[in-house]
């Protein structure tokens, strides 16, 4: 199993430690276009790897797309991170150009790959590479959701004050300050609602610092946040790799779901060795399924930004 990670930077290089940690990967390939930045990064996660104790093999390319041959999971995390006040559409003019130029030479070396899209704003980035390559949407993953719903776990178990092993819980919707939608009607503890142990007030407050997960931290560390959205990709790339059928919030192309069609944002699917297996319908709410359309709109307003 060969993983390729486009951008060496600190979200890149979370990415390539957790997938070589978890070891189901024989290699992994970090990619950056900055001379001598990918070896660098590469040759010291290998020398965790004794202490770690894994055998994935990491190897540092400077803009060499034909040593990333042959890959089986690709990974854009390419593009200018977010700094404090911008918003993640802010980041489209220079992040499209980056992203469809990657997706292209990733696919010229890799034509049966699966691409996990990161950058941001990643829905948008997610459906620039459906239209500008040739992949089957299976094919074609946005990683949004994934991360989105660890940080609403994080803030129910806080409100709990649960150990966040008890709780579950799922972030849809676009991957953006306004356009994520916490299911907080779905949310549980062991299996029990949530709302049986949160007023309406607290679920709300949750809610809100759930959306604005990834501003705090931009906010207080001056960039974009690294670590949970590099665990968030190897759960995925776990995922395909050992096909485990696992569920996951991804942002992928809607063709008629959720009375949803040509645009990607995140929903419910099931991950295995051919990408996207299927995609989970369930049940919202009223109030969710306004959310959700609210959040498409926003989602289809930066995709008109693109310039194919």
């Amino acid at each position: 199993m060969k993983v390729t990670v486009v951008g060496a930077g600190a979200v890149g290089a979370s990415c390539a430690e957790y997938i070589a940690i978890k070891d189901f990967a024989s290699e992994v390939v970090l990619l950056d276009i900055k001379e001598g930045y990918a070896e660098g990064k590469a040759m010291d996660l290998m020398q965790c790897a004794s202490l770690n104790g894994f055998d994935t093999k990491i190897t540092g390319i400077t803009n060499d797309y034909s040593k990333t041959a042959d890959s089986d999971i690709c990974v854009i995390t390419s593009g200018i991170p977010r700094k404090p006040g911008m918003t993640r559409e802010e980041l489209i003019g220079i992040n499209a150009g980056i992203v469809k130029s990657v997706s292209s030479s990733l696919i010229e070396h890799s034509p049966n790959t699966i691409i996990i899209v990161v950058s941001n704003p990643m829905d948008t980035m997610t459906y620039l590479v459906h239209k500008s390559t040739n992949l089957p949407k299976n094919r074609i993953i946005g990683m949004g959701g994934a991360l989105d719903s660890a940080r609403f776990k994080y803030r129910l178990a806080e409100a709990l004050e649960a150990p966040i092993s008890d709780v579950d819980g799922m972030v849809i919707g676009g991957h953006s300050d306004t356009g994520m939608v916490p299911l907080t009607s779905h949310a549980t503890r062991n299996s029990i609602k949530v709302s049986e142990f949160l007023s309406e007030d607290r679920l709300n407050q949750v809610k809100e610092d759930t959306k604005v997960g990834g501003a705090t931290l931009t906010k207080l560390l001056g960039t974009s946040a690294w670590y949970a959205p590099g665990a968030a990709v190897s759960g995925l790339v776990q995922a395909i790799a050992c096909d485990q059928k696992k569920m996951f919030p991804c942002s992928t192309l809607l063709e008629g779901e959720y009375g949803l069609s040509d645009l990607c944002i995140g929903v419910p699917v099931v991950l295995g060795r051919n990408g996207i297996e299927r995609i989970v319908n369930i049940e919202l709410s009223d109030a969710e399924k306004a959310h959700m359309q609210q959040s498409a709109e926003g989602v289809k307003k930066t995709n008109g930004l693109l310039e194919f």
